[in-house]
């Protein structure tokens, strides 16, 4: 069957199987890294959100606050803004095709193309680019509704009350989801550089697709930052003895 294809489109076996391997190890690892229920970085992060909105809660003067999330959208600008230059730079190269398939001829190693596999790859990177750019457009979005939520926040002498809890809750759930689209816009840049490998060799774009895999596994789950933070579940902010819980009023 697959030689048929090749007969009929005149593309390498190896270049038709690249990129559905591509899409289906970026979905498929999105989709079980992403579930709920998982001990990952993430979840470990959004406890200690719970905590930084408590102890914002607990300050007359917010103005930390807001500058932690002003430092995380600054970061976050430079990433959709290199979005932006990455997909145009794409975009000049699909119109020099001869120029660019010129020098990959000369590389070593490198496999012979046809013009309509090299747009294919050239438009894979495109696509990617594109997605993380919204993804990274969307998080500036969240995290100015984290800001607007921690300006809402009520003062210190309310912070017992249900409302001040419910507001903790959806502060802490805003800015992780935020930065869970963060996540998924850089995981998309580890696999655009992946996707770099195919105008080398298709099986090159295997090799690289697996160990990105491989590699944000390791960053999400099995991390030297994870065994930092400590496991999720494991209460962050500091209970008193029980000797002085006694000795308190």
């Amino acid at each position: 069957m697959l030689a048929t294809l090749e007969s009929l489109s005149g593309v390498p076996v190896l270049d038709l199987l690249a990129p559905f391997v591509f899409v289906l190890a970026w979905v498929g690892y999105a989709r079980w890294a992403d579930s709920p229920g998982r001990p990952s970085l993430m979840a470990r992060m959004h406890e200690y959100r719970l905590v930084w909105m408590r102890r914002m809660l607990a300050r007359d003067n917010r103005i930390t606050d807001l500058q932690v999330v002003q430092v995380l959208v600054q970061n976050i600008a430079f990433f959709a803004s290199s979005a932006i230059i990455l997909i145009g730079g794409l975009v000049a190269v699909l119109g020099a095709r001869e120029q660019a398939m010129a020098i990959l001829a000369e590389m070593p190693l490198a496999a012979a193309t046809v013009p309509r596999v090299f747009d294919a790859k050239v438009l894979l990177l495109i696509v990617v680019f594109v997605y993380a750019f919204f993804k990274f457009t969307w998080t500036l979005r969240q995290f100015n509704y984290v800001a607007i939520l921690i300006g809402a926040a009520p003062p210190p002498a309310e912070a017992a009350t249900p409302a001040a809890e419910r507001l903790i809750e959806r502060a802490a759930r805003m800015a992780t989801r935020a930065a869970d689209h963060f996540n998924k816009a850089m995981r998309a840049y580890y696999f655009g550089l992946a996707g770099l490998a195919w105008f080398v060799h298709p099986l090159l774009l295997v090799a690289a697709v697996f160990w990105v895999v491989l590699v944000s596994w390791r960053r999400e789950f099995r991390s030297a930052s994870l065994a930092i933070l400590g496991p999720v579940g494991e209460p962050i902010e500091k209970t008193p003895p029980q000797s002085e819980a006694r000795s308190s009023p």
